[in-house]
C-alpha cells in the first residue's frame, strides 16, 4: 500500500502542491473561519476542479468542525481528505470479471485521451493477475491506431485481432469476441475509435458495436470504461455526461493525472454521475496504470 501511495503522490504532485499551498496561505492569514476565509478556500477547491457539489460538502464539513472545536484543532486538509475518500468510495471501483465466461471490456472516449495505450495497459494488468487477454483493434478509422495496438501487443505478448483500415468496427469486435470465447480467454479489450460526444452518428456506431458483442455473450460488454484526459479538467465532465447517455458507463479511467493541477475533476465526475473511477494513469509505462484506491488518492491530494 505504501508503494501505491508513493505512486499516487508522485502522479498527483502538481495538484497537491498547488492545493495544499493555497489552503495554507488562506489559513495563515487568519485563524478565524469567516466569510472571506471560506470564500478563498472555495476558490482553491474550485481551481483544482473539484466541482461545486464536492466543494460545498468539504466546506460544510470544515464549518461543522470549526463550530465544534474552534480554530485550535482545525485541520482543513485532513477534513477535505476524509470527505474526498468518502465521496469516492464505491463497491464497484474494481474491474469486473464475468463468471464462467469471457469478460468484454469496451474502452470509449474522445480522440487523444489515450484509449489505445490504456487498452494495452489493462491487458497487461489482468495478465499480471494470472488472466488471459486479447485486444481488439476496433478503431478502424485510423490506420495508425491499428498499428499502435499491434505494437503494444508485440511488446506485451498479447494477441491483437484487427481488420483492414476502414473495416466495420462491429465486425472486428465480433471476430475478437468469437475467438476469445472459442479459446476460453478471460478478457477481451475493445479499443474503439475516438469520437466527439456530440456526434450522433458516431455514437450510433458505438451502440452497434455493443449490440453485436451483446448478441454473442449475454450482458456484454460487461464494462464500458470512459477514458478521460485529466488536463481537460471539467470538460471531461461534459464528455462523461454525453457518453453516459449514449452507452451507459460502468467506470472511468483517468489518464495524464501526472501532468495537471486539476486532479479534483476525478471527484467531480464520480460525484455527479455516480460512475466509479476504476484506474488512473500516472505515466507512460505499462505498470503506470494504477487500480483506483479512494483513500490513497485522497491522501495523495491533501496529506503532507
Amino acid at each position: 500500500m505504501k508503494g501505491l501511495l508513493a505512486k499516487f503522490k508522485a502522479g498527483l504532485q502538481k495538484t497537491h502542491s498547488k492545493l495544499v499551498h493555497e489552503i495554507k496561505r488562506v489559513l495563515s492569514r487568519s485563524p478565524r473561519l469567516d466569510a472571506t476565509t471560506l470564500e478563498e478556500l472555495e476558490q482553491a477547491l474550485l481551481a483544482a476542479d473539484f466541482g461545486v457539489a464536492t466543494t460545498r460538502e468539504i466546506l460544510e464539513a470544515v464549518r461543522r468542525a470549526y463550530e465544534t472545536q474552534g480554530p485550535a484543532g482545525l485541520d482543513v486538509a485532513a477534513i477535505a481528505e476524509r470527505e474526498v475518500a468518502r465521496i469516492l468510495t464505491n463497491p464497484r471501483n474494481g474491474l469486473r470479471k464475468a463468471a464462467h465466461m469471457t469478460t468484454v471490456v469496451s474502452l470509449v472516449g474522445v480522440n487523444g485521451t489515450g484509449k489505445t495505450t490504456t487498452a494495452a495497459k489493462l491487458a497487461h494488468a489482468v495478465r499480471q493477475q494470472g488472466h488471459s487477454a486479447l485486444l481488439a483493434a476496433c478503431d478502424t478509422f485510423r490506420a495508425a491506431a491499428i498499428e499502435q495496438l499491434k505494437l503494444w501487443g508485440q511488446r506485451l505478448g498479447v494477441e491483437v485481432i484487427s481488420g483492414a483500415y476502414g473495416a466495420d468496427p462491429a465486425a472486428v469486435a465480433h471476430d475478437a469476441v468469437a475467438s476469445a470465447r472459442a479459446r476460453g480467454i478471460d478478457y477481451v479489450f475493445l479499443d474503439t475509435a475516438g469520437r466527439l460526444h456530440t456526434k450522433y452518428n458516431l455514437m450510433q456506431e458505438l451502440q452497434k458495436v455493443h449490440r453485436v458483442v451483446g448478441k454473442q455473450i449475454p450482458g456484454a460488454p460487461h464494462e464500458v470504461l470512459l477514458v478521460v484526459d485529466a488536463p481537460t479538467g471539467m470538460n471531461a465532465l461534459q464528455q462523461a455526461r454525453e457518453f453516459h447517455k449514449a452507452v451507459p458507463l460502468t467506470g472511468l479511467i483517468v489518464t495524464k493525472l501526472d501532468g495537471t493541477s486539476k486532479g479534483g475533476m476525478v471527484v467531480a465526475i464520480q460525484r455527479e454521475l455516480g460512475v466509479p473511477v476504476k484506474f488512473i494513469g500516472l505515466g507512460e509505462q505499462p505498470d503506470d496504470l494504477q487500480p483506483f484506491d479512494p483513500e490513497q488518492f485522497a491522501k495523495a491530494l491533501f496529506a503532507e
